[in-house]
């Protein structure tokens, strides 16, 4: 173990022991002799005592040696202790978030009890949650790009250098022929389209890389975008020299959080490189100053930069903030499977806040009349390859409304099933000082609710479920109500 956390073992079980004998920092240090202010550094894991003294703890607090030095905490504390030697604090990536670790061990020294509910609370949730190590990284992740507005202004200047490098010309779309050049003339990879379908099992991925040969197995049934992204992505980790990175896309598990990091860091990379910046911006330039919405914009935009409605969507995350100051905005992406009723929100992403429609672990129904349901319900019935939705989401309960794009595709590695990709932009005076079609008839609003469940719209034809949580909770509010009129009357 690290010493600073067997200092604070340390520390922590001699305050724990101290307080079972009900012994103040000035009783022990009349006790055993030993100065109040040293007692204090002990037990905040700031040092920790020589044999002689600790032996002497032992002796005047009746304790046995070997429990005093023991890295074992009773149960009161014992989520602390296997937190600490576990070293997860060395896995968090604190410094992200300018935090520090002797920072989290100061808050843990200072109140231990407290920080141990609360550490038990988190695992007690996990469990019931089936909250697991990947979650909790890529949980960290989201608030990583959310506090960085989910713009990286180091990789869009590398994807600038790499194009000056490369001669890329970054005013019309990249080819993955082009890509693939790069990979196998400068970092020596080798392209294998055949052996990777001849794995069932891996029917999901589409692509895995093989580090010792440089060996890049690509799934021969991804299109063109798929194709490019790869290539891209692949760029990116060797253009920014990763070497603790993942070997397939889709990722199937994960070590440890900078093998997260640097995935989002490809991506990012990729998404820069496939959907330039400027050239976007200008084409978002025109799109936003019409004053009809241009139904076909987002189509062509795919076409456009050779990407996938997912890349494209994940772009505009990164520029409509930075570029726009449209900065309330948040990314969604379902799956469902067809014929099932049940829509599943794969990915999330909330800048400034968390807004109104997100992610619910409870099974409850989301609205069927978010965009991003109705696009999937739309395309089940149509079976188009791509359709495109817009709208106005009004929420009554918190009086935000949101302008919302959302795309709908077949999933092209599993038979049945679609996807969509959508953002929400929060309706406020930046927005409509930026978006000049915002008030065009065409564009349709709707209220909505986040589940079914939860939702007081009365008259509601989509409704999935009675709002059972939030009859709950009016039941509650009445009960509350009736006491406190009981405690008025007979006080």
């Amino acid at each position: 173990m690290e010493e600073e956390y067997i200092k604070l073992i340390f520390g922590l079980k001699l305050k724990q022991i101290r307080g079972k004998k009900n012994l103040s920092l000035f009783g022990l240090s009349k006790l055993t002799g030993l100065s109040k202010s040293y007692l204090n550094e002990i037990e905040k894991g700031k040092k920790y005592p020589k044999t002689d003294k600790i032996v002497l703890l032992a002796e005047k607090l009746e304790v046995p040696y070997d429990k005093m030095v023991s890295l074992k905490l009773d149960k009161n504390l014992a989520p602390v202790g296997e937190i600490l030697q576990s070293k997860v604090l060395k896995e968090l990536p604190l410094h992200l978030f300018g935090i520090k670790e002797s920072d989290l061990i100061d808050i843990v020294a200072n109140a231990p009890t407290k920080v141990n509910a609360f550490i038990s609370t988190i695992i007690e949730i996990a469990k019931h949650y089936d909250f697991g190590k990947e979650s909790f990284y890529l949980a960290s992740l989201r608030s990583y790009q959310e506090a960085n507005q989910n713009f990286f202004p180091d990789l869009e200047s590398a994807v600038i250098d790499f194009a000056k490098a490369y001669h890329i010309n970054m005013e019309k779309s990249v080819s993955s022929s082009e890509l693939e050049e790069i990979l196998v003339e400068e970092y020596g990879y080798t392209i294998n389209n055949e052996d990777l379908i001849t794995y069932r099992e891996l029917d999901n991925l589409r692509s895995i890389f093989v580090p010792k040969t440089k060996t890049l197995l690509v799934a021969d049934h991804v299109d063109e975008a798929q194709r490019t992204f790869i290539y891209a992505k692949e760029i990116g980790y060797n253009y920014l020299k990763i070497t603790e990175r993942l070997y397939t896309f889709t990722w199937i598990k994960f070590e440890n959080f900078d093998q997260v990091l640097n995935n989002l860091y490809a991506s990012y990379f990729a998404g820069a490189l496939i959907i330039p910046r400027q050239l976007l911006k200008r084409n978002l330039d025109d799109f936003l100053a019409k004053p009809k919405f241009d139904k076909t914009f987002l189509a062509k935009m795919t076409k456009r930069f050779n990407a996938s409605p997912e890349s494209l969507y994940q772009r505009l995350t990164n520029l409509l903030p930075a570029d726009y100051q449209m900065e309330n905005i948040f990314f969604l992406r379902f799956a469902y499977l067809k014929g099932s009723q049940h829509f599943d929100i794969t990915k999330e992403l909330h800048l400034t806040h968390q807004h109104s429609p997100h992610g619910n672990e409870t099974n409850e129904k989301y609205c069927r009349r978010w965009a991003s349901v109705r696009v999937l319900q739309k395309i089940e019935k149509t079976d188009a390859e791509h359709d495109i939705e817009v709208q106005i989401s009004h929420y009554p309960d918190d009086k935000f409304s949101y302008l919302i794009f959302s795309s709908a595709t077949k999933d092209p590695f599993k038979k049945d099933m679609y996807r969509s990709v959508g953002i929400g932009l929060l309706i406020n005076d930046q927005l409509k000082r930026k978006v000049s079609f915002l008030d065009d008839k065409a564009i349709k609003t709707y209220n909505v609710g986040v589940t079914c469940e939860r939702c007081a719209i009365a008259d509601c034809a989509e409704r999935m479920a009675p709002a059972s949580i939030l009859l709950e909770q009016e039941k509650n509010a009445m009960t509350e109500a009736a006491v406190d009129e009981l405690q008025q009357k007979f006080s």
